[in-house]
């Protein structure tokens, strides 16, 4: 069966190329035109994910997302940003949205992190042998779904499989983050650095964090890395 998708955003061409976007990949995409109307289809049905502009007149991205965790909706869910909105990134991660994707969009990316996101969410068969990237996704998903206690034992696992992983080390830092533990945070991302200097989502992280304790605001969205 194909994955069923919500497209919000009040902007009608927007709706209209994420769908065909997204369709030609054989999803079942419905809309809604703005954060009323959405918590409205997803009260009446299930969805497979929820793809949410930040900005929208009456109730925005992140309000929408707000009351549908309030509400007891866990759908994963994708948050579209301008660029002036990546300082609400990390609210928007501690509601559950961990998948980002900033203005102009591309319909390559758009695809990308829609399969990303449905496959980390896909039923887990519980036979499969445990694995350094099952760890990684099964944490991911448990951020999704604010299982935040869950999340750390996955990346304490992923860890124990692979002490030198830059990953783990900078999703550690992530989930930190999340728990306002700046300093932890650091920390983890400092040691995904030190193992790998070029590994662009631990510095981007550091980044955000810089530029955020001594200017009160940056450019630089969370990166929770590949998978």
């Amino acid at each position: 069966m194909s994955a069923k998708i919500l497209i919000v955003d009040d902007e009608t061409n927007v709706r209209l190329n994420y769908r065909v976007t997204l369709e030609t990949e054989g999803y079942k995409i419905l809309e809604a035109v703005s954060g009323a109307s959405a918590l409205e289809e997803l009260l009446a049905q299930v969805f497979d994910l929820a793809i949410l502009d930040m900005r929208m007149p009456g109730m925005d991205g992140l309000e929408l997302l707000a009351k549908m965790r309030a509400v007891g909706i866990t759908v994963p869910a994708m948050i579209v940003t301008a660029y002036s909105d990546v300082p609400h990134a990390v609210q928007a991660m501690k509601l559950g949205a961990i998948d980002f994707l900033q203005k102009p969009l591309r319909p390559e990316d758009l695809r990308r992190i829609v399969s990303e996101i449905l496959k980390r969410h896909a039923p887990q068969k519980e036979h499969l042998a445990e694995s350094f990237n099952s760890h990684i996704v099964a944490a991911k998903r448990c951020l999704n779904l604010r299982s935040f206690a869950m999340a750390r034992i996955h990346l304490v696992k992923a860890l124990e499989l692979n002490t030198k992983s830059v990953e783990a080390f900078n999703l550690a830092g992530v989930l930190a983050e999340l728990l306002d533990d700046v300093d932890k945070a650091k920390k983890y991302y400092g040691q995904a650095i030190k193992l790998n200097k070029n590994y662009e989502p631990a510095q981007q992280n550091m980044r955000r964090l810089f530029e955020l304790q001594n200017f009160g605001s940056t450019s630089e969205p969370l990166n929770l890395g590949g998978t």
